[in-house]
């Protein structure tokens, strides 16, 4: 819930796609076939940190089969089940996140940035100059509400 990235995004982020310094990470292979930048909230940015200094291959989220990342994070999402008493998909999370940024009013050309997606036929959208600084603010307001 803490990014809008979808599961297989998430699960090949690889620690070059990570600026710790600058506080963003950058998908390479998206749905829309463009790299997407985005920074990361002070939760995403501790969170990082903390997994930077314990790894053990190039992933942030390693795995152990033949591919290095995780495939599937079913025992991860069974054990936040079983304590939460809540059963969610990953898409879910993705689905949550926009939600609450959407109820804080977070602008729709920002929330179409934050999922990436791009705004065929909308004239408007093609004035609009958004680079990851102004999604600073929008990416932290979920995880502060």
């Amino acid at each position: 819930m803490a990014s809008p990235k979808r599961r297989q995004q998430a699960a090949t982020l690889r620690w070059d796609q990570v600026d710790l310094n600058a506080k963003t990470l950058t998908v390479l292979d998206t749905k829309n076939h463009e790299s997407h930048t985005l920074p990361l909230s002070s939760y995403l940015y501790e969170l990082l940190l903390s997994r930077s200094q314990k790894r053990i291959n190039g992933y942030v989220f390693p795995g152990t089969g033949a591919a290095g990342h995780i495939i599937e994070p079913r025992k991860q999402m069974a054990n936040v089940t079983k304590l939460s008493g809540i059963h969610f998909t990953v898409h879910d999370l993705r689905r949550t996140f926009i939600t609450i940024a959407e109820g804080l009013d977070v602008s729709a050309y920002a929330l179409k940035r934050l999922m990436n997606h791009k705004m065929n036929g909308d004239i408007t959208a093609g004035y609009i100059v958004t680079d990851v600084e102004r999604l600073r603010k929008p990416m932290q307001q979920p995880i502060i509400f």
